[in-house]
């Protein structure tokens, strides 16, 4: 049902209740392969939490390009959040068929990482500057050229969401 509840809100674009532009989360999690992802200690870089899951299809068609971007990139790091019922051997079975190099968490879609929403629809990525503070906030699927412009307008003191 929180399959079909997330879907039907993406498909009429409904705003998603997620971190404000120019605030500061914290994050501190687990993930499957890469040990604790502790955001604070990612200050000095960008980092992209990026909502997703399994049976997302625009999530499944950004995260080959999210994986070269952040291959590509050195000053920036993307954590993957899976957002969805399901449990940690399945979704360890399914990045075997689609690995990503970046981090991915397993999130609880009744209780998110404390200090942040429940996403509405997804995909739903969240640009965080190398100040710790929220850049942009993107709903749907984006591509390496939407961070690189995102990225320009934040250092430049543009900053919002789409």
């Amino acid at each position: 049902m929180m399959r079909l509840f997330s879907l039907i809100l993406l498909m009429f674009g409904l705003s998603v209740s997620a971190q404000e532009v120019g605030t500061t989360p914290e994050l501190k999690i687990n993930t499957l392969a890469h040990g604790e992802f502790d955001l604070a200690a990612k200050r000095g870089q960008w980092v992209l939490v990026n909502y997703w899951a399994t049976w997302c299809a625009p999530c499944l068609k950004e995260m080959p390009e999210l994986d070269h971007y952040d291959q590509a990139n050195a000053d920036l790091q993307i954590i993957g959040l899976a957002f969805e019922e399901t449990t940690a051997e399945e979704l360890q079975a399914f990045l075997q068929t689609r690995p990503v190099s970046y981090p991915i968490a397993l999130v609880d879609v009744y209780a998110p990482p404390a200090g942040w929403d429940v996403p509405r629809g997804l995909p739903l990525s969240i640009l965080l500057g190398p100040d710790g503070a929220v850049a942009k906030r993107f709903v749907g699927p984006i591509t390496g050229k939407d961070l690189d412009m995102a990225r320009k307008a934040a250092s430049e003191g543009g900053a919002g969401d789409e």
